[in-house]
């Protein structure tokens, strides 16, 4: 039977999960997965259900709308359906391996239509695993210049759920983030909101921390401070350097980077008030 991903968040009130579970069953919809979440202060409720059954998703849709209210957020989608990526990279690899071979080993639920780059450096990376690579050098060009020629590129793709900045050491500009809105992951090099911008372990070294990490987080007009997805960190002592720090936050980042992209790919986040819901 097909399955599919169907994701609420509305104005919180008594009964909702009633209401929407007597309508899956009345289209004798199995449920596999039910997951729930009111934020009190906001009075907002969020739902993400797994369905199986023979319903067209236009209908059901439609229906919820009708039961819930017009207000109501509602996404439905299909497991089946691979979600289509593009990733940004600049010249760092670990990140971008890392998903690669994810990619290979068919654990995420993507399509990996191309790889953008503003250098040549990892051509050959991604050439062995037969995804299309693309150098699109930002030298001698303006930054709106730069981002249009990427751009470009982009919309040959056709329609994109995700863009995923592996290590793009490029700051985006608000036209290029308002077209890819809530669609655009990115890995910051440490635990936001801490030591944001550029050279975040040589502030963590002179600051003399001891745990560094790692934030995925949705791209946003104001720097690194876009709704946040996942974090994680490690210890580490004062025998560390600033270059060795780095090193062990790689670590980090390619594994938070992952997980962020699994939850996007599996419709498990809602965006909202700049923060996320994982269900």
């Amino acid at each position: 039977m097909n399955r599919h991903h169907v994701l609420i968040d509305t104005h919180d009130e008594k009964g909702l999960v009633y209401k929407v579970s007597k309508l899956f069953f009345e289209h004798d919809l199995n449920i596999i997965s039910n997951n729930e979440f009111v934020d009190k202060e906001k009075d907002k409720f969020f739902m993400r259900s797994v369905v199986s059954g023979d319903i067209d998703p236009t209908v059901l849709h439609q229906e919820l709308t009708e039961l819930l209210s017009q207000q109501a957020h509602i996404k439905i989608t299909s497991p089946l359906q691979k979600k289509r990526i593009v990733l940004l990279v600049t010249k760092e690899s670990h990140c971008l391996g890392d998903i690669l071979m994810r990619y290979e080993a068919g654990e995420l639920n993507t399509t990996i239509v191309g790889i953008l780059s503003n250098y040549e450096n990892l051509r050959s990376l991604v050439e062995r695993f037969e995804i299309p690579f693309y150098a699109v050098s930002h030298e001698g060009l303006s930054r709106d210049a730069h981002e249009e020629a990427i751009i470009k590129i982009l919309h040959t793709f056709g329609t994109l759920d995700y863009i995923v900045l592996a290590k793009y050491m490029r700051i985006l500009t608000p036209r290029f983030v308002q077209a890819f809105q809530d669609r655009i992951l990115n890995i910051h090099h440490s635990f936001l909101p801490a030591f944001i911008g550029a050279n975040p372990y040589k502030q963590a070294f002179e600051r003399g921390v001891k745990i560094i990490g790692a934030t995925a987080h949705f791209v946003n007009n104001d720097l690194d401070e876009g709704p946040i997805i996942t974090q994680s960190t490690v210890g580490i002592d004062h025998t560390y350097s600033w270059k060795s720090m780095q090193r062990a936050g790689r670590d980090v980042e390619k594994i938070v980077l992952s997980q962020a992209l699994k939850l996007a790919l599996d419709d498990k986040i809602f965006v909202y008030d700049n923060k996320t819901v994982i269900l």
